[in-house]
């Protein structure tokens, strides 16, 4: 055997995204368990405060008190077992997605297109004659668009279809007539109002 077919016996390389997954599941079956406990715990907590707080009897009171801590002390354990398990979780999730990762990859690089990506030769050529082709397209419709531009600079709209002529002018002059008078009449009407709210008051 060859020093280097040490680094070939890797055991995360037989590693399956199913036992990953698994081990991920019990891990958060045991994380609800204990979730389930300091909600338990919490609710007796409570009850106990309750009942030493009501309580008459200074001996039942230590009682409760000396209860109250423990529970609080079992809590604070399966607090620090949960967040143990949840990290425990997180690595798990990180392991299960760099599989995930590598199968993708892998996957990827299947497919006959990608393969088509490691001529990187062929691929520089075949980009340059794309990009060739791309500026001559736009040197064609940038020639082209200037020459729209200098054939519409010399147009001037023809006057006696689009210009304002006599009998343009002379209806203008009525609308705008008709607009003023109705201004002055709601105007007037208004005044009117006021004054006759003058002589009311």
């Amino acid at each position: 055997m060859g020093f280097f077919d040490i680094f070939k016996r890797n055991k995360y390389n037989k590693l399956k995204r199913e036992d990953v997954v698994e081990a991920m599941l019990k891990l958060q079956e045991q994380e609800q368990t204990l979730e389930e406990g300091l909600v338990t715990k919490k609710a007796e907590i409570d009850a106990l405060y309750g009942k030493g707080k009501a309580e008459t009897d200074r001996t039942m009171k230590l009682f409760y008190a000396k209860k109250i801590n423990s529970l609080k002390a079992e809590r604070e354990n399966n607090v620090q077992r949960a967040m143990y398990l949840m990290y425990n979780l997180q690595l798990l999730g990180k392991l299960k997605d760099a599989i995930d990762d590598k199968e993708f990859i892998a996957n990827v690089g299947e497919v006959p297109l990608n393969k088509l990506l490691m001529d990187q030769k062929g691929l520089a050529q075949f980009l340059n004659k794309a990009l060739n082709n791309k500026i001559k397209s736009e040197d064609i419709m940038t020639g082209a668009d200037e020459v729209f531009a200098d054939v519409q600079a010399s147009y001037e709209p023809n006057q006696a279809i689009y210009g304002v002529n006599n009998k343009d002018d002379a209806l203008l002059a009525m609308f705008e007539t008709e607009d003023a008078l109705a201004d002055e009449h709601e105007m007037s009407g208004i005044e009117a109002g006021k004054n006759r709210e003058k002589d009311i008051l």
